[in-house]
């Protein structure tokens, strides 16, 4: 302000007055563009911004205990589930919980606190030993993904949404799978039941180890201000689905297993009730390192009497969805059904086909067919009512994802997709998939919905073929075989293929791989209980075995050349429609496999492997190369009696190289 000659601030003159068009003619002027909110804060604001869901559907008819129950004692028993999940035992008590994140103040509410004993007593005396008992661990509950990003993004380093949409993670230091550190508890029942010793991937622990990582697990994850509860099912079959409960303390986790679980209905969230089998995710946590049968810091820990897994010391969120893999390996052959580790399609007119083949045999190339649906992608049961997919997810590889040679893939990876361990464009976050920098296992999590031609509900009338793949990098198999029952057991068993090891000085040999039952890895009891279940339901339901090679022809790796996917997918087509059980057939040595003579769109001289290589002596010397690699595999398995007398054992090891 100016001043005058007194020295004080002259007056300042009055502003002219603003005129406004009265639109109601009383004098009053009115923003008409809006109605005014109701809230008085920003905190009321935000309240309002949020709505509550509601059931899609309503809950009359619904018999079930737990979704009769009012509202407020079926949350409260709800949150005493959770509590009981969470309970020391050594102390005794499940923590105090409550529904939702801390940061909200609505979350404080003291209605939804649930404290309960972990054995079933009305009103527990709480002894206040420690402050774990003087805390609240506030459980977020199958959130959506959109929320599980907002918990990423705000909490968890290495989180971003990529261009496409999907939610990109690190899963630190473990990027893979420690099949080392799995660990099984031995106890009376399991020692005679289960796989052990040579070639097993079952390592013995025993129950009081166990026990000890498990109090470690919940004491970790009790001493978090929020834990991350997903509540879901295994198996698309209602008759044999499993409740699983997975306790995690990352939302990459809770995310990773909402997209491979089955998602409950909200009606069947509602009375959910007590799980079947509960994972303890505790993988930011280390395990204890001189605690008996600990060899590193990492182990996961599967109790099948308690029906509980514990992580520890890993976050890579595979060892999840394997980990429950097998329980389903041990769980549905118990009930005369069997598991496998394999695609699965279905055509138009219902013959539905079993793909099995390790990493890089194509298996998930062939059994995602434009022409079919697709039941699931790894992971699938055959019980007496037909096939169904465990899971409700796909776990796909990404390195060298193109647009062009996995269209479905690549256009499942958006809004709810998770990508571990990629590398991507910092300003324009576009995936850099063939960038290796973090690892070479990137891969990505997606509900099976988001493949365009998924057989929803993921179930389907049992299999006409059986398709064994195989990436023979020495060249000497055929294209395709017809199997007996025996040979397909045997190759079964085997789980064969070959993968290219680097040498020094550039030079490259094939190197044969074996697991069993095309997923050793994952499975409980001994293989041959598998194949042979295998081969009861082919033969009951009229499905023929088959092996496909989808590697080599006209040498080995390096001087012959990979069998042409074209040809194999007119291999596959010809399996699916039929026309194949009529072609002619005549049989290889060693291997005394059945070969077609000819296949409508593929060459007749790469039927034949040896017409295939121009220098003979070398096929018949690397084929004989390759029988000896089976017969010394297959050792491990000849002792092992199947069924009443040896007759079928003996059948399977006739099925294998004959030299």
């Amino acid at each position: 302000m100016a001043a005058n000659g007194t020295g004080l601030p002259m007056a300042r003159k009055p502003l002219a007055k603003i005129v406004t068009e009265d639109k109601q003619g009383n004098g009053m002027c009115h923003d008409d563009s809006a109605k005014g909110i109701k809230a008085q804060t920003i905190d009321e604001l935000h309240s309002l911004q949020k709505k509550r869901s509601a059931p899609t559907t309503p809950l009359e008819g619904n018999q079930g205990a737990f979704a009769s129950l009012p509202d407020d004692e079926r949350r409260r028993q709800q949150l005493q589930s959770i509590s009981a999940s969470l309970a020391s035992l050594t102390r005794g008590a499940g923590p105090k919980v409550v529904r939702g994140d801390p940061a909200a103040k609505s979350s404080q509410a003291v209605e939804h606190v649930a404290h309960r004993h972990h054995h079933h007593v009305e009103a527990p005396t709480i002894s206040v030993s420690d402050d774990s008992s003087l805390k609240f661990t506030h459980v977020l509950y199958n959130l959506s993904p959109a929320e599980l990003y907002e918990q990423a993004i705000k909490y968890e380093k290495g989180s971003f949404i990529t261009s496409s949409g999907a939610l990109a993670t690190l899963s630190g230091a473990k990027t893979g799978r420690s099949p080392r550190d799995k660990r099984v508890v031995m106890d009376d029942t399991t020692q005679n039941e289960l796989w052990w010793g040579r070639g097993s991937p079952n390592i013995e622990m025993d129950e009081h180890t166990f026990l000890v990582n498990r109090e470690r697990a919940v004491d970790y994850l009790n001493s978090l201000d929020k834990v991350f509860v997903n509540d879901q099912f295994l198996n698309w079959d209602p008759q044999n689905r499993i409740k699983v409960r997975i306790v995690s303390a990352r939302a990459y986790h809770s995310l990773f297993m909402h997209n491979m679980c089955i998602r409950p209905t909200d009606e069947e969230l509602e009375n959910f009730g007590t799980p079947d089998f509960t994972i303890y995710n505790a993988g930011q946590f280390p395990c204890n390192r001189y605690t008996h049968y600990m060899t590193s810091s990492t182990s996961t820990d599967l109790n099948l009497a308690r029906k509980e897994m514990v992580i520890l010391g890993t976050q890579y969120a595979g060892e999840m969805k394997k980990g429950l893999f097998s329980v389903m390996h041990y769980l549905m052959p118990k009930r005369q059904i069997l598991s496998l580790h394999s695609g699965c399609n279905m055509g138009i007119d219902g013959d539905v086909a079993l793909f099995f083949g390790l990493s890089g045999t194509g298996k998930t190339t062939l059994s995602t067919d434009h022409n079919r649906y697709l039941i699931g992608d790894d992971e699938h049961c055959w019980s007496d009512y037909g096939v169904s997919n465990i899971e409700g997810g796909c776990y796909a590889k990404c390195i060298d994802l193109s647009r062009e040679k996995e269209p479905d893939i690549w256009n499942a990876i958006k809004f709810g997709t998770v990508l571990e361990n990629v590398v991507f464009d910092e300003h324009t976050r576009e995936v850099e998939y063939g960038d290796k920098s973090v690892t070479e296992n990137t891969r990505a999590a997606y509900p099976i919905e988001y493949i365009p031609n998924a057989k929803l509900p993921c179930i389907g009338p049992h299999p006409k073929n059986v398709i064994l793949l195989a990436c023979d990098a020495f060249g000497v198999l055929p294209p395709v075989s017809k199997l007996n029952l025996a040979q397909t057991m045997y190759h079964f068993i085997s789980g064969y293929t070959a993968l290219v090891a680097g040498t020094e000085d550039g030079i490259k040999e094939p190197t044969a791989t074996f697991s069993a039952c095309f997923g050793a890895a994952f499975i409980m009891l001994h293989p041959t209980k598998y194949a042979a279940m295998l081969a009861e339901k082919m033969q009951k339901h009229g499905a023929t075995g088959w092996l496909v090679n989808t590697g080599w022809s006209g040498g080995s790796y390096g001087s012959g050349n990979r069998i042409k996917l074209a040809y194999t997918r007119r291999i596959i087509d010809a399996i699916h429609s039929g026309s194949l059980l009529n072609a002619t057939y005549e049989k290889t040595d060693v291997f005394g496999l059945e070969i077609p003579t000819e296949i409508e769109g593929v060459p007749s001289e790469i039927l034949r492997p040896e017409n295939t290589w121009g220098d003979k002596k070398a096929y018949k010397n690397t084929l004989l190369k390759l029988g000896g690699l089976f017969k010394n595999n297959f050792e491990t398995f000849t002792n092992y009696k199947i069924g009443k007398d040896t007759m079928l054992t003996q059948e399977i090891l006739a099925a294998g190289p004959n030299f």
